[in-house]
């Protein structure tokens, strides 16, 4: 609404989970994807039809566990979609087992945590990794604009995660409160090196903090300028 894209121009995507509902909320075209396929069939409905404006939505559950081999190719194809993984480290639909980013996990004792961010950052050909917290609305909002902008104008694949917490089954609102950091605070940083950008999450990770806000943002060849020549 705020960048006036008219609902008959948008489609938008959801995988499984409570994230999957989002697109019966909306004004706009929406698809109700397969598990861990919202990637792939936002991708091909970009490909079909460039002149809409793309969002796929998921869970951590969908994107990062039965989909995560769909979130490596994207990032390495640079497709101009938007995706947006609600992060709350639970499979909320199912009751409450351990996701993938699940910290300290009860299911899987021992195993890290996957960080969908490093992820990103370490394939050359990202282009936009952000990182919002629904206790921070307004840079969420911000965020989710500077998504859209990118995308639109065709430079690729806009990731933006969300911290999201679940209150039913694992309420991290204030552990994830006490241990937020925005890296658009920090002094000299640089969002638009890859090195700066993986030093300070490895630096957070050592630290045991988490950061948000926009953490890279660049420039790659997209898979519309390959194919949609």
């Amino acid at each position: 609404e705020q960048l006036a894209i008219p609902a008959h121009e948008t489609l938008i995507l959801a995988g499984i989970g409570c994230s999957g509902t989002v697109q019966n909320n909306l004004g706009t075209y929406g698809y109700h994807a397969m598990h861990g396929r919202v990637l792939p069939t936002a991708i091909g409905a970009a490909l079909a039809n460039p002149s809409l404006t793309i969002i796929a939505a998921g869970g951590d559950g969908d994107g990062y566990a039965i989909g995560a081999g769909h979130l490596v190719h994207s990032f390495r194809r640079n497709p101009s979609v938007v995706y947006i993984v609600m992060n709350n480290g639970t499979y909320g639909l199912t009751k409450g087992q351990d996701s993938p980013t699940k910290e300290h996990s009860h299911d899987h004792p021992g195993e890290e945590a996957l960080d969908a961010v490093s992820l990103g950052l370490s394939i050359f050909s990202s282009t936009f990794i952000a990182r919002g917290y629904t206790a921070r609305p307004a840079q969420l909002n911000s965020l989710m604009l500077q998504a859209l902008e990118h995308t639109r104008a065709r430079r690729g694949l806009a990731f933006v995660e969300v911290l999201s917490p679940c209150v039913t089954y694992n309420d991290t609102y204030p552990e994830w409160d006490a241990r937020v950091d925005d890296v658009e605070a920090l002094e000299g940083y640089d969002n638009r090196s890859r090195q700066m950008a993986m030093a300070m999450v490895m630096s957070h990770h050592r630290e045991d903090r988490i950061p948000i806000g926009m953490i890279y943002r660049g420039e790659a060849r997209t898979l519309e300028d390959i194919y949609l020549k």
